[in-house]
């Protein structure tokens, strides 16, 4: 087993909510009843992706900002070996990485499993959506408010999501 392999082993898992929070939760999401059960994808990472073995992903939340750090794809991609990229995302509400993974993708045990184009990408969910709140695992930051986007990245081992005003892609200190 690789070094990487072998630290990932050794990360902690990401506490999950309260059920009660999650309630809380929908309650204050504007207009959920009114949601729409077929939300489209708008795929947001063109010329680079995560690693597809062990990405290895890290968030750090620093008041409403959220930064996700992963290794990026260097056999598909331009990227160097053990490079890494982070998505950051601005005046953020909930985020979560939870633990759907590509072959829970596959055997539909994924909420989008039959929406969502592809395995693997980072999507914005555009419309409405009556499952966005279906996980439990949401970190709340703030209140979720109707003109936030939903971000959702597919990782190896997890899925990462996030509702915020806006994201920015940067590899190794470089905006691209």
């Amino acid at each position: 087993m690789g070094a990487r392999a072998a630290a990932r082993q050794r990360r902690p898992a990401i506490p999950l909510t309260r059920a009660g929070e999650l309630h809380i939760l929908r309650d204050e999401t504007p207009d959920h009843d009114a949601a729409m059960s077929n939300p489209n994808f708008k795929q947001l990472n063109y010329g680079w992706n995560a690693d597809p073995n062990v990405p290895e992903p890290e968030v750090v939340v620093n008041g409403a900002e959220v930064r996700l750090t992963f290794y990026l794809n260097h056999w598909a991609y331009e990227a160097r070996e053990n490079e890494k990229g982070t998505l950051a995302f601005r005046d953020c509400s909930l985020w979560r990485l939870g633990p759907t993974n590509d072959e829970g993708w596959y055997a539909g045990q994924c909420r989008y499993s039959i929406s969502a184009p592809a395995w693997g990408e980072f999507y914005e969910l555009l419309g409405e959506d009556d499952r966005r709140l279906v996980p439990a695992d949401w970190h709340k930051l703030g209140p979720l408010t109707s003109g936030l986007r939903h971000f959702l990245f597919y990782l190896r081992d997890e899925t990462f999501e996030c509702f915020g005003a806006d994201w920015k892609f940067e590899r190794s200190g470089a905006s691209i």
